[in-house]
């Protein structure tokens, strides 16, 4: 069937079903909120959040059945390939496509000069809908913004066609000067960093007269590199104009705000653009809105034709921005006992006037230790270069491997263990906004760690434990990302006689166990079996605003779900009646079990779903319920700890360094599904050996050119560099968040830099203080 008369067929279902529904739209009241009572889900279960369950897309993809944004097939379909420019600003003088457009299966070349005319992207924090990489308009003009900005697509029969015709394109350039190193940059001046719109500059007493004063000091600067994203699946769309609706299929992190910005920039309304993502192979925060989308979007309505675009891996570093280099001072003041004096964290990050997206590298200090004063600011350089991105723990993965690598640094001035002083500096409230903690049992993390570990046979001498040509070297350090849940969630709950429940909501399935889990909290809190609930998402016509990033997306999803149900439950009493075992009661009075709604402490009262609905003559209720605001947020310091533990291996000989074991111990409140946890807890891990040891993009900083674009260049960890990955976490669950827990994503890979490089040192002596660490700074 081609996608038309599908997307026509799935239309009419979808119709016919919302026909027949009961709607019923309100915001239900949110449990968790200060003052309110803990989720009941905290306490009462049925046996299905906490266990381990696989994935329940892992059939699908084991068997290559599940759909990603490239392989959905469309009648007429042409495939797109990009021109990437070659220098850093000005301006295309000439551009001869002739010989592009009369090569064999062409069927349009576009650039600036044809294009459809649009507005300019929305960037990212400029509406709450915007997920634009960068503010810059697309293919509008001659003017060149960076290094790899496209500059013309080709639309062919086949994938070569389209790539061969790109090489026949002739281009001249007029070469406007450009600042595209970071030294270049902070000579030209730095200005006052913000962050979401915030300013990253925060001051507590006089820290830099404190850290004069303190008998015991570290001051140190410390540096981490640009970093490009790579997902396993490249970034791909597969658009088609379907009279005036767009039709994407993305591989996107934000259906609904991909949908309102596409809209935006070809001036129709949100509700004309569809955009489906039912799979995403990976996306760490690059998988939201760049120029791939726009540019095939716009050459699919010049052609008429649905057309594909799927970046080259060089294409994914020319176009999707990562994490942009620091250069960060870390100064740290105490007295004998550890106790800190002060602490400064301050220094530059890089970015473009099209985003002003600095790395926002103070984020962990804000919260993660108490002390006597405060000095915290981050700074800007412009580069012209390729906009940066959220990526990954955006502050916090290389914060905590300045600020933790520091802290190590003291410890070992003072002679006191690393893990000591730590402790000795938890704060007992949030140091920077005095809020009580939600939920904090780092310490509970550190001793099962340490014993887990065997942290007691570490040397505290380094370079004192070796074996043959390598020295082992232990280290540690505390991870932390906070606890985000964004307004705007709202989700649609339908269950039907036979008993079964349908959960929709614009949300997204990164691999990360999405669907799996909130099946499981769906069916715990109904009361059914997990096959008798659907969880349904990845499609833009869905409720609610839902941002897969900032590993808020389950809290979001579950102040949805419990919202929805809380309007259920209302409803089903209702109809319920006054012949019902249920009668008179509340809807805090009942809860789900065996299919049914029960009283909770008289479980004999209870009657089924189906017998509700048969005596209201009813096949099916739905209701839209939307989570309350996220109130929690203003009255508790809510964020996720681990404890970060790392051996290391560095040859004498080579200067190889070896991550021989590695455990991470977390407390991050509630576990839904330990299984999907686990994995999200290692990849989290992976990645952040991948900062710690092997991945730096390579700026040419005579032109802006990334010189690395490719795997076989940019080295993510393999196989070989893997240790094995030991997880272990508290379970405590967070009262004041919705089913308990908070966000298990982005925490892995804070404090992994920071480990390793603390490993190094007590294996070698030597102060790593610039990642990536390699051989050549180790000999």
């Amino acid at each position: 069937m081609s996608d038309n008369k599908l997307a026509d067929a799935k239309a009419a279902v979808q119709g016919a079903v919302q026909g027949v529904m009961m709607k019923a739209i309100a915001v239900a009241p949110d449990s968790w909120i200060p003052g309110g009572v803990p989720d009941p889900l905290i306490v009462h279960q049925h046996g299905h959040v906490g266990r381990s369950l696989s994935r329940i897309d892992g059939p699908l993809k084991v068997r290559g059945a599940a759909p990603f944004a490239a392989e959905f097939p469309m009648d007429g379909m042409v495939y797109a390939a990009v021109l990437f420019s070659t220098i850093a600003r000005g301006r295309i003088a000439t551009i001869d496509a002739q010989a592009a457009e009369a090569a064999e299966g062409v069927a349009l070349v576009m650039t600036y000069k044809n294009a459809p005319r649009m507005k300019p992207m929305p960037g990212f924090g400029s509406n709450a809908k915007a997920a634009g990489g960068a503010s810059l308009p697309v293919m509008q003009d001659p003017e060149i913004h960076w290094n790899g900005q496209p500059i013309a697509v080709v639309l062919a029969e086949t994938q070569e066609q389209a790539d061969h015709a790109t090489s026949l394109i002739d281009v001249t350039y007029e070469v406007a000067p450009s600042v595209t190193s970071f030294a270049e940059a902070k000579g030209v001046g730095v200005e006052p960093g913000l962050f979401m719109g915030s300013p990253l500059k925060i001051e507590i007493g006089d820290a830099e007269a404190a850290l004069a004063a303190a008998p015991h000091r570290i001051d140190a600067v410390y540096e981490t590199p640009y970093h490009t994203h790579n997902p396993i699946e490249l970034h791909a769309a597969t658009v088609a104009w379907q009279g005036d609706t767009l039709r994407i299929h993305d591989a996107s992190q934000a259906v609904a705000h991909m949908a309102w910005s596409m809209g935006h920039m070809f001036g129709i309304g949100e509700d004309q653009v569809h955009v489906t993502s039912p799979f995403v192979g990976g996306g760490f925060g690059s998988k939201t809105l760049w120029q791939h989308q726009v540019l095939a979007a716009a050459a699919a309505k010049l052609v008429g034709r649905p057309v594909r675009i799927m970046l080259s891996r060089e294409g994914v570093y020319r176009v999707v921005g990562g994490r942009s280099l620091t250069e960060q001072r870390v100064a740290i003041g105490a007295g004998a006992d550890g106790v800190f004096a002060a602490i400064v964290h301050t220094g530059i990050s890089a970015t473009t006037r099209s985003n002003a997206f600095p790395e926002p590298f103070i984020l962990p200090t804000m919260s993660v230790y108490g002390a006597g004063s405060f000095k915290l600011e981050v700074d800007i350089a412009y580069v012209d270069m390729l906009a940066n991105t959220f990526m990954r723990a955006p502050g916090e993965a290389v914060g905590t491997f300045a600020l933790e690598c520091a802290i190590d640094e003291l410890a070992h001035q003072i002679g006191m263990d690393p893990i000591e002083i730590r402790h000795r500096n938890e704060p007992d409230k949030d140091p920077v906004k005095g809020l009580p903690h939600s939920q904090l049992d780092i310490a509970k993390a550190y001793a099962q760690g340490a014993e887990a570990f065997g942290w007691n046979k570490r040397k505290a001498v380094p370079g004192s434990r070796r074996e043959g040509e390598w020295l082992i070297g232990m280290g540690v350090a505390t991870g932390t990302y906070p606890y985000h849940r964004m307004p705007g969630g709202a989700a649609r709950m339908t269950l039907t006689r036979d008993g079964h429940a349908t959960i929709e909501i614009a949300a997204h399935e990164m691999g990360m166990g999405t669907a799996t889990a909130h099946t499981q909290v769906t069916a715990d809190r109904l009361g059914l079996g997990l096959d008798q609930v659907t969880f349904r998402y990845g499609d833009s016509l869905m409720p609610g605003v839902v941002l897969a990033g900032g590993s808020q997306q389950t809290a979001s999803i579950g102040a949805s779900i419990i919202a929805a149900h809380a309007l259920l439950v209302t409803e089903l009493l209702q109809l319920a009646g006054n012949d019902s075992p249920l009668a008179g009661l509340k809807p805090d009075e009942v809860g789900g079990r065996d299919g049914g709604l029960c009283k909770l402490d008289e479980p004999e009262r209870f009657e089924s779903y189906a017998s509700i609905l048969s005596r209201a003559q009813r096949n099916e209720i739905s209701v839209l319920g939307e989570a309350a605001k996220p109130l929690e947020l203003q009255h508790w310091s809510m964020h996720s700890h681990g404890a970060m533990f790392c051996e290391v291996k560095v040859s004498t000989v080579t200067g190889e360094t070896r991550v021989s074991r590695f455990l991470g111990s977390f407390d991050c409140g509630r576990i839904l599904n330990p299984k999907t946890a686990m994995s999200q807890f290692r990849g989290g891990i992976i990645m952040g050996l991948g900062l710690a040891l092997t991945e730096e993009t390579l700026l040419d900083t005579r032109s802006g050119r990334i010189m690395n674009p490719s795997l076989s260049d940019y080295h993510v960890p393999v196989h070989m560099d893997v240790p094995e990955i030991d997880v272990i976490w508290t379970d405590i669950p967070d009262p004041h968040t919705p089913m308990g827990a908070r966000g298990i994503g982005e925490i892995g890979i804070t404090g992994v830099g920071a480990a390793v490089a603390n490993a190094v040192f007590n294996a070698t002596g030597k102060r790593i203080r610039s990642l990536p660490i390699t051989l050549d700074k180790l000999l």
